[in-house]
């Protein structure tokens, strides 16, 4: 399955460095609506300002983190139906569990190559 370009992404990692690669491969793929934000308080008001049709975001972010956006994110209004793909160096964090409970997607492992993201996009768009 090809992915949609029509697709609106939301990266959503404190590192500037992390969202940028994101940013860079997601328009490499063909994808021009994508946005960023630093920590899950920013995510939230980019999503009422600009809804997206996917969430990719890192597990540890200070402030609010990814486990709390999620949580926010399926009990609003506009962005319960979102989807969420989480990332994370570490794959053997036990919040990963909590997020696969509150209704993450897919996880995605750091590092990851572009293959790898796009299967992963795949599925989770496939669902839209």
């Amino acid at each position: 399955m090809a992915l949609r370009k029509d697709l609106r992404l939301l990266i959503v990692d404190d590192m500037a460095v992390s969202r940028q690669i994101l940013t860079q491969l997601l328009e490499q793929l063909g994808l021009v609506d994508v946005r960023s934000a630093q920590n899950g308080s920013e995510a939230l008001m980019r999503l009422e300002q600009h809804p997206a049709d996917i969430v990719i975001a890192d597990l540890g972010m200070p402030g609010m983190d990814s486990i709390e956006l999620l949580q926010r994110m399926r009990s609003g209004r506009r962005s319960h139906a979102t989807r969420f793909v989480l990332t994370s160096g570490d794959d053997t964090d036990p919040r990963i569990d909590e997020e696969r409970l509150g209704g993450m997607d897919r996880f995605l492992p750091k590092p990851f190559s572009s293959d790898r993201l796009i299967r992963v996009l795949e599925a989770v768009a496939g669902r839209l």
